[in-house]
């Protein structure tokens, strides 16, 4: 079908080649355009095939998945790539790499680098790569299916389907109502802001470094991010953002004090919450269990953040799948905080950002470019 988002499969496991390549195959509106072993052989095939998303290993012989990362840089590539490939605890910085080389996103093969269980990620794939491929084919100028086309079955057995498109508003499309829900009444005047949360899910490896790079080094304001990751990958995320912020930034860990200047990634796997005790505001990290499907949860953060600081928080939502985060920002908005959220032109899934602007809990919708330097001018500003 001319409409079908294309896909490039890059491994260098005939099996793995053969199992992602069924797993596409079978997914409404994607259609596989070749396969390669390495590097060298998918940079041979793409002006041939014009791929509309590349999926990619990182280990192989000849040229791995870094080594093709940096050659797509180099010869001006924007395919978007999506990360499948194999975890370990070095693995953890080859991954952060491969984002901050230009990889959009992220998936772990569940059971090393020939997964024949990696029908268990399927769903969470094939979301991603009709989410990058059909912004890109948008972008492009090509033809993409109608939204309701993209039909995912969830399972033979049940025959249940799940409207990718329009559940997570996929290619900015026209999924937002033209007004909002009427926003909840609030309990204060918002304060001069103390705190500021950010929740963010597909799509924000990139987005926030955006945002962290145009950040003000004299913002003083903590900085709180739940950005939905696994565990062991975190801890290298926070420190390629520290690479690039003006301000300091650290993996969470549990009884961190919260000073000024300083942003703190939610842990994989770990709920992150506030307490403010005294003249102090403490971290806490908790296994509660997860909410919206995600631990950590934005709407934690963001229900916690409401309870410390009332009408002295800054809270943020941007580019994601599903709705974590939407409701609790509405929380932060009774208690008299200050709501953002990411605008659909700019989230590469406007999803999360979606529902928290049609329950009425956003006040504001900006560009992903103005993000940053609107974070600080809210901050800086006296109520």
């Amino acid at each position: 079908m001319a409409d079908e988002i294309s896909v490039l499969i890059v491994d260098d496991s005939a099996l793995m080649r053969n199992l992602i390549g069924k797993m596409i195959e079978a997914t409404p509106g994607l259609q596989v355009a070749e396969k390669a072993m390495n590097g060298v052989f998918a940079l041979q095939k793409i002006p041939r095939v014009n791929p509309d998303v590349i999926c990619l290993d990182l280990e192989m012989p000849e040229m791995n998945g870094i080594e093709f990362l940096k050659e797509r840089k180099n010869r001006a590539i924007d395919i978007p790539v999506i990360i499948l490939s194999s975890v370990a605890e070095k693995g953890a910085a080859i991954t952060i790499e491969a984002l901050s080389l230009g990889a959009c996103d992220f998936i772990q093969k569940p059971s090393g680098s020939i997964s024949e269980d990696i029908h268990t990620v399927a769903d969470h794939l094939t979301s991603l790569l009709i989410a990058y491929g059909g912004r890109y084919r948008k972008a492009k100028g090509k033809k993409v299916l109608p939204p309701e086309e993209y039909i995912k079955k969830t399972g033979p057995e049940q025959g249940k389907k799940t409207a990718i498109s329009t559940t997570f508003g996929l290619f900015g499309g026209p999924v937002a109502k033209t007004e909002p829900a009427p926003s909840p009444a609030q309990i204060r005047r918002p304060g001069k802001t103390e705190i500021i949360a950010i929740g963010i899910s597909t799509g924000g490896p990139d987005a926030l470094r955006v945002v962290f790079a145009d950040l003000a080094p004299d913002l003083t304001q903590p900085i709180l991010v739940v950005q939905h990751m696994p565990a062991g990958f975190t801890l290298e995320f926070a420190k390629s953002l520290d690479r690039i912020c003006p301000l300091k930034v650290k993996e969470g860990e549990e009884g961190d004090i919260l000073t000024p200047g300083w942003a703190y990634i939610a842990p994989g796997n770990k709920h992150i919450e506030v307490e403010r005790k005294g003249g102090s505001a403490l971290l806490h990290l908790s296994d509660d269990p997860p909410v919206n499907g995600h631990r950590p949860s934005a709407d934690v953060l963001f229900a916690s953040v409401a309870m410390a600081y009332t009408n002295h928080v800054l809270g943020v939502i941007m580019t994601g799948m599903g709705r974590d985060g939407a409701q609790q920002l509405g929380t932060i908005y009774k208690e008299g905080g200050i709501t953002l959220g990411q605008d659909e032109k700019t989230a590469i899934v406007y999803g999360m950002p979606r529902v928290a602007w049609e329950l009425g809990h956003v006040m504001e919708q900006v560009s992903l470019q103005q993000m940053g330097r609107r974070i600080c001018d809210i901050a800086k500003t006296e109520r």
